[in-house]
């Protein structure tokens, strides 16, 4: 498969988005760049990250991630390569986070510090920010873009609602508009997405870069079981996937990898390329052996038949 344009940003992505909150939580800054190698090996350009990432983890403020693609910029001079997304709203490097127009002007300034880069190519809204005003967030981002610190725009979180309310305000206004949605979206989580999001993101040509395109990997197959979960970053999460449906989906994955002889987790992200509003779905990996079924994603064309027994197996 060619890279994809990215909506209406002028950028050509990789269809498969490379999620980056594993730099500084699963991934040690050494094996960070391995997988980073990697995927400038294959081709594969997008990748996602957050000031917030990995904030979570003990010891962790944030920053993070990005510091880590940074350092990595800086050893192999790959910057221009990669199509870079970040984010700006949540709490982060002892931060309330949100998007006022002063936190999200000292927010990206940290940001491109970290990243050890003059420009972002997309800058996200983490989280909708109810407290201020959709004008003076816009024209914040508006501002970056107009200095050439920033591409294009994107929002993270946000409701149908809200992310057309946005699109209206920077209409309305003559400000840059957000290009991009990340919502959650995968065979388990379909009907919010499916049901409000989706017919926003076509009406306006918004690309969808959906974020837990594998169920926090309940979707590669690796979680079957309550013993799986024992000791797993992501156990608590998946743990509510176990359930009839979940092993409904995962038997027919299981039936479409054998077909095709691919695996389940290339098998779940294809459905995702084949549907209609995404763009380039959002996975991670730990290791190459995980980064090749994400690769044979991108070039997994899956015929109708297979489609239709993926969408009734994960029906809502």
């Amino acid at each position: 498969m060619t890279h994809r344009a990215l909506g209406t940003t002028g950028l050509q992505v990789f269809p498969i988005t490379f999620g980056g909150n594993v730099f500084g939580w699963t991934l040690d800054e050494a094996a960070s760049f391995r997988i980073l190698d990697a995927l400038a090996g294959r081709g594969m350009n997008f990748i996602d990250t957050a000031d917030a990432y990995s904030r979570w983890v003990p010891g962790n403020q944030g920053g993070e991630s990005e510091t880590i693609i940074g350092n990595w910029f800086k050893r192999t001079g790959k910057r221009n390569s990669v199509i870079l997304a970040t984010k700006v709203g949540k709490p982060a490097l002892g931060n309330p986070g949100g998007l006022s127009a002063a936190y999200i002007e000292k927010a990206v300034e940290g940001s491109l510090r970290r990243l050890q880069t003059d420009y972002i190519d997309l800058y996200q809204a983490h989280d909708d920010d109810a407290d201020t005003p959709l004008e003076e967030s816009l024209a914040a981002f508006d501002k970056l873009v107009r200095a050439g610190k920033v591409r294009a725009i994107g929002a993270s979180n946000y409701t149908a609602a809200r992310f057309q309310q946005a699109l209206d305000v920077s209409q309305a206004n003559g400000l840059a508009a957000y290009a991009t949605l990340q919502p959650e979206y995968n065979l388990v989580e379909r009907q919010a997405f499916e049901t409000e999001l989706a017919p926003v993101a076509l009406k306006n040509r918004i690309a969808v870069i959906n974020y837990y395109a594998l169920a926090s990997g309940f979707l590669s197959g690796k979680y079957r079981t309550a013993a799986d979960l024992e000791g797993k970053a992501r156990g608590g999460r998946v743990a509510s996937y176990l359930n009839e449906r979940g092993l409904r989906i995962l038997a027919a994955l299981d039936e479409v990898a054998a077909q095709y002889r691919s695996t389940p987790a290339a098998v779940a992200l294809a459905w995702l390329l084949h549907q209609p509003a995404v763009t380039a779905p959002i996975a991670s990996a730990t290791s190459e052996a995980q980064l090749d079924s994400l690769e044979a994603a991108a070039h997994l064309a899956l015929g109708q038949e297979a489609l239709d027994l993926l969408t009734r197996a994960s029906a809502y």
